[in-house]
């Protein structure tokens, strides 16, 4: 009995030593020769100054910016807050939020035409980063007038900016909001 205990207790060493740390740091090192911006969380910076991540949404407001999705992590793309409203699609509260967010972008755009809907509708975690390139052509008259740029000079920056499906099949084409509206700042200074 002695000699099997004294084994568990050797392989549950063993085991936490080689799966709990050798493991990770093998893999956390090849990540960082292999994917180095990955690895570091696909970090953004502009003259040297940390501006954000492409992970992670960020809230933009005013007539010259892209407006992400609405955030329902916390108070506005809180991490450690993620989450959806867990509102179901019959919640008064919830068809009332989006009713009013419907309302708000019509009138910031200046239009009675369809909101899409990812501009009225938080992601599962709160902290999507991307719209679609629907989201963002209904927003292209907008910030091109803001800025006193040409619609086509934003159509272009958003088709730079639109990720296609992953292998032509999964997923939906993607908008980054914060690369797309950082892109808008270097070419309207």
């Amino acid at each position: 009995m002695r000699r099997i205990l004294l084994n568990s207790v050797l392989y549950t060493i063993v085991t936490t030593v080689l799966l709990g740390i050798g493991y990770p740091l093998v893999v956390t090192a090849i990540a960082r020769v292999a994917f180095p911006r990955q690895a570091n969380g696909s970090l953004i910076e502009r003259n040297g100054t940390l501006v954000g991540s492409s992970l992670i949404g960020q809230p933009f407001s005013g007539e010259r910016y892209f407006h992400s999705r609405p955030s329902a992590a916390g108070t506005g793309y809180d991490a450690s807050s993620s989450g959806g409203s867990n509102l179901g699609p019959t919640s008064k509260k919830l068809v009332d939020r989006i009713a009013g967010d419907v309302a708000t972008e019509q009138a910031e755009e200046h239009s009675a035409a369809p909101v899409p809907v990812d501009l009225v509708t938080a992601s599962g975690s709160g902290l999507d980063p991307d719209i679609t390139p629907a989201a963002a052509e209904y927003q292209v008259e907008r910030v091109a007038k803001q800025r006193g740029l040409s619609v086509e000079t934003v159509e272009s920056l958003v088709a730079k900016h639109t990720t296609p499906r992953t292998f032509g099949i999964l997923g939906e084409p993607t908008v980054n909001v914060l690369e797309l509206n950082l892109d808008l700042d270097a070419v309207s200074r």
